[in-house]
């Protein structure tokens, strides 16, 4: 399977750039170090799958090539077909949408055949929470299986993916109150790691729900083919970052962004100016990571090796298709992607949201 993406017939030319340099720790602090990879250019024309969607902001795939679609402000969790067909599979029942807030991650059981479970994180009255749904052509028995995620009006993280090891995780932020980020007893700014019923999962390091903390605002997280776990990080005014992700590993907020000399955190492996980014879903495909940037209106391309290091990213499509903000693989190698420009922030654009997809040859 060739590497292909969504964008425009013609590629950017002159988009690239290599990770920023500095952080927290000052002028003289490390950057990042370069592997010597080469992304593979995106192929394929790009292609309107579904248009018309209001803030679509996750994407996950059922075992036939589906995928379920989460519309933030609306609740509403769509069905989307390959061949574009759109319908809805129901309102997700207690969300509170406002702000950063609402409906957002949506994962699929990786036993899904047997199980039919599947699983959305959304900001409710009090809380931010992660519920399980048996799916079987409607929704039904739903069980909050984590409640007590803090909530805010920004910042909320929300992102669910399944990993390589069968356990689910969810990643928050700390609704604007950066002490949170490093307080163990928090679920805020931090990855979790759970089993389907939300309980600890084995292994975890603190032997809470807490994966790894310091984090100021996660919305993507992705599994390279050598399980290499990776997440994407809202900064404030300076730098967003991709992270390789550690059990117990602290990355530092609010004490550092982007990269110090600080050796209780965790450096990035990729820090990008917040104007070039401000980066929410994530995916991997045949040797890249793939990157959604909302105020940055671009893709990045971030190829990495199989020890965990990144080579120089690689802009795509900037300014093409405004907002980005999922990016999904699909069961045949495909990506997907959807725009954000109707989440208050952007300039839509005829069709707007949509859901984007390139075939490769």
């Amino acid at each position: 399977m060739k590497l292909g993406w969504i964008g425009a017939a013609v590629l950017v030319s002159g988009c690239s750039a290599a990770p920023a340099v500095g952080g927290a720790g000052g002028a003289d602090a490390p950057t990042p170090t370069l592997a010597s990879v080469t992304p593979v250019a995106p192929k394929g024309v790009p292609q309107t799958l579904v248009q018309g969607l209001e803030v679509p902001w996750a994407i996950a795939f059922l075992p036939g090539g589906d995928a379920l679609v989460t519309e933030r402000d609306k609740g509403r969790l769509l069905r989307v077909t390959p061949q574009g067909g759109s319908s809805e599979v129901g309102v997700i029942e207690g969300v509170s949408a406002a702000g950063e807030g609402g409906l957002l991650g949506v994962a699929v059981s990786p036993t899904f055949g047997e199980d039919h479970n599947i699983f959305v994180y959304f900001t409710a009255d009090a809380d931010n929470r992660i519920v399980r749904y048996s799916y079987d052509q409607r929704l039904s028995d739903p069980v909050a299986i984590v409640t007590g995620i803090p909530k805010g009006g920004i910042h909320n993280g929300g992102r669910l993916a399944f990993g390589p090891d069968g356990f689910l995780y969810a990643s928050t932020g700390e609704v604007g109150e950066r002490g949170l980020s490093q307080d163990k007893g928090s679920l805020a700014g931090k990855i979790l790691r759970m089993t389907m019923d939300g309980t600890t999962a084995p292994g975890n390091p603190f032997g809470t729900l807490v994966w790894s903390l310091g984090h100021r605002n996660v919305q993507g997280i992705a599994w390279d083919d050598a399980r290499n776990m990776y997440a994407t990080e809202f900064g404030q005014n300076t730098y967003d970052e991709i992270n390789l992700i550690k059990a117990g590993g602290n990355y530092g907020w609010p004490e550092v962004e982007g990269v110090s000399d600080d050796n209780r955190y965790i450096n990035p492996i990729v820090t990008w100016s917040t104007d070039e980014a401000s980066p929410s879903g994530l995916a991997y495909a045949e040797g890249s990571l793939w990157a959604a940037a909302l105020r940055g209106e671009r893709l990045w391309q971030v190829p990495v090796t199989d020890a965990g290091t990144a080579g120089k990213p690689v802009a795509r499509y900037v300014d093409e298709f405004g907002r980005m903000r999922a990016v999904a693989t699909a069961p045949n190698g495909l990506l997907w992607a959807s725009t954000s420009n109707l989440d208050g922030r952007g300039s839509p654009r005829e069709g707007d949201d949509r859901i984007l997809i390139v075939p490769t040859d």
